[in-house]
């Protein structure tokens, strides 16, 4: 019996601007970067009116590239 590998994912990125996340995401997948988007569906369910924040998830070991890459493209990770 093989277990699945489970590696560890740490949040890059919270916000409810959906132009953020379209930027992040693609400068994250031109590096090479594995990005997860969380709360999709949940943001959709509340009517798209921007209450409920997206998160970006990465991979533990892309954490600090990917945060240099968002300080230098000036997404703010705050």
């Amino acid at each position: 019996m093989h277990l699945p590998i489970v590696l560890a994912m740490n949040e890059l990125l919270r916000t409810n601007d959906l132009t953020v996340i379209a930027y992040a995401n693609a400068i994250l997948n031109e590096s090479g970067i594995d990005v997860f988007e969380l709360d999709v569906n949940t943001s959709i369910l509340e009517g798209s009116i921007g209450i409920l924040p997206r998160r970006l998830m990465v991979r533990e070991a892309d954490l600090a590239i990917a945060q240099n890459l968002m300080q230098d493209h000036k997404i703010s990770l705050a």
